[in-house]
Parts: C-alpha cells; sequence; structure tokens
C-alpha cells in the first residue's frame, strides 16, 4: 500500500485491514492472528504498535473524534460571530464521514467493547464535542443571532443526531459531495435556529440555499 508516494506504515497497515475485519466479523470475530496474517506481518509487528486489541479498538474510534474536536475548536477559536462557528463546525463534522466512514461504522458497531479509560477517554471527547456546539448555540442566543425560543439541548441534540445519522447513507458515489451535504445540513440547521434579524443579514444569507 502507497498513501502520497509513500509506503504506508504497518501501523496504517494493521488499522486499515482491521477497520475491514471488524466491519465485516464484529470485534470479537477477528482475532490478532487473522489481523497479522491479513495483514502479512508477525504478532511481534502488531504489539510494536499496539498493546492489545482493545487498544487498536480505541485508537479506531479516537481517530474520528479527535479530528472532528480538533477542526470544532479550532472553528471556535477562529470566529467570533456564533453563526460563523455553528456553520465551520457542522462543515467539518459531516467531511467526517467522507475521511472516516469505516472508523465510524466500527465505532456505531463495536463501540460497547471499549473498556475501562478507553471508553472514559472516547466519552469525555464526545462531551467535549457536544459542549462546544451548546455553548456556541447558547452564545447565539445572547447575541440575538439565534432563536432564543428554543432549547439549548434539544438544538445541540437534534443537530447531533441529524449529522450523526450520515455514516448510514452517505456514499462517496452517491449524487451529491460531501461539501454539497454540508451545505444542506448548515442551511437546514441554520433556518432552524437563526433569528429573523440574523435571517435578513448578508453575511449570513450565503448560508442559506436560494
Amino acid at each position: 500500500m502507497k498513501r502520497g508516494g509513500f509506503r504506508t506504515s504497518l501501523r496504517d497497515k494493521i488499522i486499515h485491514v482491521s477497520l475491514h475485519l471488524f466491519e465485516e466479523h464484529g470485534y470479537h470475530g477477528v482475532t490478532v492472528k487473522q489481523i497479522v496474517e491479513t495483514v502479512g506481518t508477525s504478532k511481534g509487528g502488531f504489539y510494536h504498535h499496539f498493546t492489545s486489541k482493545d487498544e487498536l479498538l480505541f485508537v479506531i474510534h479516537d481517530t474520528f473524534i479527535t479530528y472532528a474536536l480538533e477542526k470544532a475548536t479550532i472553528a471556535n477559536e477562529t470566529y467570533t460571530s456564533p453563526t460563523l462557528r455553528l456553520q465551520a463546525i457542522i462543515k467539518s463534522f459531516i467531511k467526517v464521514f467522507d475521511l472516516y466512514k469505516a472508523h465510524i461504522s466500527v465505532f456505531y458497531q463495536e463501540s460497547n467493547y471499549l473498556k475501562g479509560n478507553y471508553q472514559v477517554s472516547i466519552k469525555c471527547k464526545r462531551k467535549q464535542f457536544k459542549q462546544i456546539i451548546l455553548n456556541v448555540i447558547e452564545e447565539g442566543q445572547h447575541t440575538g443571532e439565534f432563536r432564543d425560543n428554543i432549547s439549548i439541548e434539544i438544538s445541540t441534540m437534534a443537530i447531533l443526531g441529524m449529522v450523526n445519522w450520515t455514516y448510514k447513507w452517505y456514499k462517496k458515489t452517491g449524487d451529491k459531495s460531501i461539501d454539497e451535504i454540508g451545505d444542506i445540513f448548515v442551511d437546514i440547521v441554520l433556518r432552524a435556529i437563526l433569528s429573523n434579524e440574523s435571517v435578513n443579514n448578508n453575511a449570513y444569507q450565503k448560508f442559506i440555499i436560494q
């Protein structure tokens, strides 16, 4: 395997192969022996990069959650307007389902098998991501950009639920690109939460599909 002209590392090969094996057979249906045989390495090669199969599952989960959290944090720190923050967060969140589709499929299939500190770490990052969105909506209500007659908690959960479900139906070969899908989600969310004044703001109208 090659990526960007460079030979793919053994660690990346193990992750790539494991993703497909876990998707097909489930976490408990795959052994380290199957993974190393499919990769074409030894158990020593596996354990050089991962202390256990549990750690491998954690890394698969952590990869896309860390990406989403980092992008949301950048958006939160880059823009002063809650509307621009939320737009950027949704766009980068949608992108995750294109970049890490297999990771996310395994996450929803096998997340119950995460234990101990691995489970705590993933839950913590998911909670941080949710809190960023919640804070943006709350600030948007305070500044008058967002409607103040909607529940902040329910609005946050609605956004997370709507976007998270993308993993069930998104296909790279579909009619819409991931960027176009992101624009549609932004349009839906902003139409729902923008105040009347903000809807008529030229700076935000570019996010509304006419």
